[in-house]
């Protein structure tokens, strides 16, 4: 078995109550974006490094991937000057908002974060979301 494969099975063993997949379809990409968002305010070049960082990370996994992580990832910083004088605090109420989600979603799976055994999980967790838009389209990664 692939890596890829090993990671996203493990990642995914945490995740299967149905309800905790719902909440963490919304929570994963608000919690990216809200980081790159925090960033952003601070420094557009360190929400570029965070950016790259996570592209070179599922790069590491599947190029296939990597491409479709590359146009999230344009489209979640492209957002952000539209944000400009409130970009911290909108992107800090996301980041809290979209944690509290997911522990709660965790609360339905009666399983702790994947997170507290593996923090690549942080990382993981945006692309099994894209991987499992791209089974459902029949592409390969």
């Amino acid at each position: 078995m692939r890596s890829v494969d090993r990671l996203f099975e493990r990642y995914g063993e945490f995740h299967r109550h149905p309800v905790n997949k719902a909440i963490h379809w919304a929570c994963v990409p608000l919690i990216l974006w809200s980081v790159l968002g925090v960033a952003w305010s601070l420094a557009p070049l360190a929400a570029c490094a965070i950016a790259a960082a996570v592209e070179a990370f599922v790069l590491w996994l599947s190029r296939s991937l990597a491409l479709g992580m590359l146009l999230v990832l344009a489209v979640m910083l492209s957002v952000l000057p539209l944000l400009a004088p409130r970009a911290f605090i909108v992107s800090a109420t996301v980041f809290l908002l979209a944690w509290i989600g997911q522990f709660v979603g965790h609360i339905f799976e009666r399983r702790k974060p994947a997170l507290l055994e593996d923090l690549r999980s942080l990382l993981i967790a945006p692309a099994w979301l894209l991987a499992f838009v791209y089974r459902r389209l029949g592409i390969a990664y």
